[in-house]
């Protein structure tokens, strides 16, 4: 392999890595966002059910 190959294949490795971390991050944000609103949901469940 050149040199060129080699630093084209780490550049494409490193940007790569980089947007899985990016897309991972917002899977957990979305998935806690998630979390949040279910519970916000039971919770008016109950509180209306009481009254």
């Amino acid at each position: 392999m050149t040199i060129v190959t080699r630093v084209a294949a780490a550049l494409f490795l490193v940007i790569f890595m980089a947007s899985c971390a990016n897309t991972i991050k917002g899977i957990g944000r979305d998935t806690a966002n998630t979390v949040n609103a279910t519970q916000n949901a039971g919770n008016r469940v109950g509180n209306a059910a009481a009254n």
